[in-house]
């Protein structure tokens, strides 16, 4: 099985921030795992979606459940 990489980069372009935020976050704890490996920084596509998917809201203080975002 081949897992899939994003760099710094191409998720700041995904997610439409700058690559000093995606820093910021990173340096703070927030956004998804990452590795670093030789001074890269890259993030799993599996844990970029399943960062994405714990962020998904109805409201501001309602969460969606797994299964419920339909």
């Amino acid at each position: 099985m081949s897992v899939k990489h994003l760099n710094q980069r191409q998720l700041a372009d995904r997610w439409d921030v700058s690559e000093a935020t995606m820093e910021r976050w990173r340096t703070a704890g927030i956004g998804p795992i990452f590795l670093k490996m030789q001074g890269r920084v890259l993030y799993r596509i599996v844990d970029v979606e399943a960062y994405e998917e714990s962020s998904l809201r109805k409201s501001t203080s309602e969460r969606i459940v797994a299964g419920d975002a339909a």
